[in-house]
């Protein structure tokens, strides 16, 4: 919610500055906005492939979306599945799996439900990860290439207004609204990078690290049930996760937090190791 109230208050604020100096239909020009949104929606679908253009336009509710704190839910959560596993065994997970809705928690509880070894899940629950990621990413490199292409298609705009307004300079009276209406297309291209697409790619940033800092901890607790570690152990690693800062991506311990950056490293295909980019 506090992206939706956010991105409100600075669109009215931009908004009142327009009102305060005359009328906001000044500042409205079909051909100008055209020109910036149309022109950044071209130029980012030739830079993406099809599927990535579609899933960033879902991925965009992402942002707006409150954070779901699947971390304090899988800290009570693995502890049982801990103390389960050690009354009733691994089959008795397959119960567990069928009833969550997460579904790389439940594919990791199929795996030891399947007696898979813990080297084996370890690597086949990384892969998972490093699709997620690699997904994640996508979307926010599309999402950036709004922040990158919009001013330049505003900039794109004003040189095509200038260069009209300079090809009739026989009426001065004109050059004034015209030099205003050339403008328009920097006014529209900075405001779409900065006041809309920057927060939608902050927030899913912010979004994929906490997904992934939830992927560490569901592979530290399904490690820890293959080795049948104390339920109480497996809730101690968990609410010390609880406190760590937000991961940046996928780190080779499976017990350990990662490091905290702004951009997220790329895992590598890797049982013993894995990192992640940004």
């Amino acid at each position: 919610m506090t992206t939706l109230a956010g991105l409100l208050a600075a669109l009215a604020l931009v908004v009142w500055a327009m009102a305060s100096g005359g009328s906001v239909t000044a500042f409205f020009d079909p051909p100008s906005l055209l020109m910036v949104v149309g022109g950044t929606i071209a130029v980012v679908y030739a830079r993406h492939p099809w599927p990535e253009f579609v899933a960033h336009l879902h991925a965009a509710a992402d942002a707006f979306r409150p954070s779901t704190r699947r971390l304090e839910k899988l800290a009570t959560l693995l502890p049982e599945l801990g103390s389960i596993t050690r009354k009733q065994g691994l089959l008795a997970l397959e119960g567990e799996a069928a009833a969550t809705s997460e579904a790389f928690l439940r594919q990791g509880l199929t795996l030891l439900a399947d007696g898979t070894d813990e080297a084996r899940l370890t690597a086949h629950l990384r892969l998972e990860m490093e699709t997620i990621y690699k997904r994640n990413a996508a979307v926010i490199s599309v999402w950036q290439a709004w922040v990158e292409t919009a001013p330049a298609m505003g900039l794109v705009g004003t040189l095509i207004g200038l260069v009209q307004m300079l090809g009739n300079m026989s009426d001065p009276k004109a050059i004034g609204p015209a030099m205003a209406l050339a403008l328009l297309t920097t006014l529209y291209g900075v405001v779409l990078a900065n006041v809309v697409a920057a927060p939608i790619v902050s927030k899913l940033r912010i979004a994929s690290d906490e997904e992934l800092e939830y992927l560490e901890a569901v592979l530290a607790g399904m490690q820890m049930i293959s080795r049948n570690d104390n339920p109480r152990l497996i809730g101690e690693a968990m609410l010390a996760r609880l406190g760590a800062p937000h991961a940046s991506g996928p780190t080779a311990a499976s017990g350990s937090a990662a490091t905290p950056g702004a951009s997220t490293p790329a895992p590598q295909n890797s049982v013993d190791s894995a990192r992640h980019l940004s």
